[in-house]
This record gives structure tokens, C-alpha cells and sequence, in this order.
């Protein structure tokens, strides 16, 4: 069954179902001239120019490519739009600690990270990808989550391995794991033709860097800010481009005030929540070339 979204306000409403729509078109609330978009559509349309939607018109010019990204700036303008989060309070740290628990069991891992992620990507709202979601398998990177499950639970219980080749394979796990997180990413159930481009030992040199960053204190955060934006400059596969905006400064002081309102233990689900969508907020889809125009 088909679902739809109409334009209201310069905001994205729906999905709706194909019944549902046409009861908000019988009430008016969905006009001839409201921008509408469904699967299969190359891009927002006025209602009315859709055959059998609300009335006459000739069919749609279709345009070649997929359907526009949808953000304040616009429907298929220049401006792509920063993603939101809204994950609840309980049901973000429920989850967390599940999540953390699987990880040092180790053997629960791959199955605790596919269940934990469909959790976190079916509460983040992408500008034009509606029903955001995640469709990776347990059985699909076993191996990686599991052994960097095993390096965690070595690291929580003071296990001793080799210190630097035990980070230099924890990193090359994430990379595996990061490389699978978005060739697995969705919309309305179909997966996006993207793909995580940037190499291994960059990935590797980027996570040791902000391991050693670590001894400045305060330094860390301008790395992560500057990490985030190299991951987002190497997914590839779409006709826009992700975006990191958060800077150093904001990222060291949001953590500073989280550690210190969770070391009071009552705070610690609101906390993370606050963080949680923070975070998720910094990124956004902009037209390529943009984000490294704006650095």
C-alpha cells in the first residue's frame, strides 16, 4: 500500500496511507496546490497535477534522478536540511545498557548491534528519506562484531594484550562495521545505494590520533569534530552530500556537562537523550561541495 507525505509550512508530514491521504484530501487539508511525493516519484509535486489524486492534468513531466531531499530550505532547492532524533529518555538508555550487556557477553553481540541499530535509525527523521531504518543481518559481519565485542570485554575486565595492536585492530573492526552500518542504510524498506569509501589506514590513523589527542585533555573533541567530517566526506552514493556541523568546542562542552549532570545518576536517561539528539542534529544533507566549501 502506498504511502504518502504532503508539504505543510515548509515541514515533511507523513507517511500516510493511501486511504488515510485521501480523507486529509475530502477535508481540504491537502490542496491542488500542496506538494506532494510518494515512492516512485521523482520529486515533489503539486497534488493536483497528479492524475486521479484530486482532479484533472495532464501527467507529470518526470525529471531523471530520485526524489529532491526535503529541508528548511526548500523541496529540491539548494539547502538539504539537518536530520532530527526523537528518542525517548528510557527507551534510549533500556536500550543502551541491553546494547553494552550483549557487547561484553561477547556471543549476543552481532544480534544486540542489528537490533540496537534498526532501534536508533527507526527514531532519526532524514530530510526526503522517509521510514528511515536499517536492514543488516546478524549473520552478515559476525565475525567483526563479535571480535570487537571480544576486545571490549578484554578492556573492561583489564585482560592484557598487546596495548597498540590491540587499538590498531579495534579500529579496523569499527571501519568494518562502519562500512556495513551504511551499505545497509533504508528508506521506506529499500536499501540506499550508498557506500563508505574512506580507507582502512585512514580510519586507523584517525582513531589512534584521538586516542593520543586524549593527553591534551580538551583536545579529543576538536578530533572527533574533525573525524566526523572526514566520514561524511567519504559516503558516496547519493546526489547529496553528509554533513558534520558540530565544532570542537561544542562537542567538549556538551560532554563536560553530560559527565557531570550522569555522575548524579537520576539524570542519566534525559542526559543522554539530550546528547543523543544533539549529536544526530549536526548532521545534515547539503549539496555536494558545499560542506567543504563552508571549511
Amino acid at each position: 500500500m502506498a504511502s504518502w507525505f504532503y508539504a505543510s509550512e515548509g515541514k515533511q508530514q507523513g507517511p500516510f496511507p493511501d486511504g488515510q491521504f485521501r480523507d486529509l484530501i475530502a477535508q481540504g487539508v491537502v490542496r491542488p496546490d500542496t506538494l506532494v511525493w510518494t515512492e516512485g516519484m521523482a520529486g515533489w509535486q503539486k497534488a493536483a497535477e497528479i492524475p486521479g489524486l484530486v482532479g484533472g492534468g495532464a501527467p507529470p513531466m518526470i525529471p531523471a534522478g530520485g526524489p529532491p531531499m526535503m529541508g528548511g530550505g526548500g523541496y529540491g532547492g539548494a539547502a538539504g536540511g539537518s536530520l532530527t532524533a526523537d528518542f525517548s529518555a528510557f527507551g534510549l538508555l533500556g536500550r543502551s545498557i541491553v546494547f553494552v550487556i550483549g557487547i561484553l557477553l561477547v556471543i549476543p553481540a552481532p544480534w544486540v548491534t542489528v537490533w540496537f541499530y534498526k532501534y536508533i535509525t527507526s527514531h532519526i527523521q532524514v530530510p526526503g528519506r522517509p521510514n528511515f531504518g536499517f536492514a543488516g543481518q546478524p549473520m552478515d559481519i559476525w565475525w567483526a562484531l563479535m571480535a570487537n565485542a571480544l576486545l571490549t570485554y578484554a578492556g573492561a575486565t583489564g585482560i592484557s594484550f598487546a596495548p597498540l595492536l590491540a587499538v590498531i585492530a579495534n579500529a579496523f573492526l569499527a571501519w568494518v562495521i562502519l562500512r556495513w552500518i551504511v551499505a545497509n542504510l533504508t528508506s521506506n524498506g529499500e536499501r540506499l545505494p550508498l557506500s563508505f569509501q574512506g580507507s582502512a589506514i585512514g580510519y586507523v590513523g584517525w582513531y589512534l590520533l584521538m586516542m593520543i589527542s586524549t593527553i591534551t585533555i580538551i583536545g579529543w573533541a576538536w578530533v572527533i569534530a574533525f573525524w566526523m567530517r572526514w566520514n561524511c566526506r567519504n559516503i558516496e552514493g547519493t546526489r547529496r552530500e553528509v554533513a558534520f556541523n558540530g565544532s570542537g568546542w561544542q562537542i567538549l562542552w556538551r560532554s563536560v556537562v553530560f559527565s557531570l549532570a550522569c555522575s548524579l545518576l537520576i539524570p542519566i536517561p534525559w542526559m543522554l537523550r539530550w546528547y543523543g539528539r544533539w549529536f544526530v542534529s549536526q548532521f545534515a544533507l547539503v549539496d555536494r561541495g558545499a560542506a567543504a566549501r563552508a571549511y
